[in-house]
């Protein structure tokens, strides 16, 4: 497996995964060629890590803990603008790919991918180039070809602002209105007024239907 790209060094790489024996089994495949850094299990460790460590690439799942994956690389384009993002995710809808691209990831994979396309897309992300498993190609054509026509239009989480998807997260990951509160340093009623306008943008009226619809985003595991 070659992921140095054509330099001497090899290429640091941070992984985010809160299931560590998926890390470890990405760790043992990619270490004969590259180096990896760190491992971290949540968002906010992610971003700590990758603004301390400065990695190449950062391989990371779209469910973390804490901070979602795509939250994190809005942020990760800011503090670690040098390292190449990658996903390596269980998240298959073709929404989530276009969502991990325009935030700025280079390169997307499933867990269930071929391997072999691991240092494909490790070297694609250090490159600046862009990569997609082949497994979600064909969706994501289908897919160009309803937007392009006007098909299939729906709400998203994605219209919402950074500060209330952080908060939706944090509910739909169980924490009551007091923990969100101190984990984000702003006060219970702001908490409070960020859930009414996130449940009236999305026209849900419950914590209940908040933490299905995350689900169904993908912005928390179910």
């Amino acid at each position: 497996m070659v992921c140095t790209d054509h330099r001497d060094d090899r290429c640091r790489v941070l992984l985010a995964d809160d299931q560590l024996i998926v890390a470890a089994g990405v760790r043992a495949l990619i270490e004969p060629s590259c180096d990896v850094v760190g491992i971290v299990k949540d968002g906010r460790s992610l971003l700590v890590e990758a603004e301390r460590l400065r990695p190449d690439v950062i391989v990371m799942e779209v469910l973390l803990p804490l901070l979602n994956g795509l939250d994190a690389a809005r942020q990760l384009t800011k503090l670690a603008p040098e390292s190449g993002l990658m996903f390596l995710t269980v998240q298959e809808s073709s929404r989530m790919v276009a969502d991990a691209f325009k935030v700025g990831a280079s390169a997307y994979l499933l867990k269930r991918s071929p391997a072999s396309e691991l240092s494909q897309a490790i070297s694609a992300a250090q490159r600046g180039d862009y990569f997609l498993t082949s497994l979600l190609i064909k969706d994501m054509m289908v897919t160009n070809q309803s937007d392009a026509t006007g098909v299939s239009v729906c709400t998203s989480v994605s219209s919402l602002t950074p500060r209330q998807r952080e908060v939706l997260q944090l509910i739909a990951e169980g924490r009551g209105t007091k923990e969100v509160a101190t984990m984000l340093n702003i006060a219970v009623k702001t908490v409070e007024f960020h859930k009414f306008r996130i449940m009236d943008h999305l026209n849900l009226h419950s914590t209940v239907a908040l933490t299905r619809h995350a689900i169904a985003e993908g912005l928390v595991s179910p």
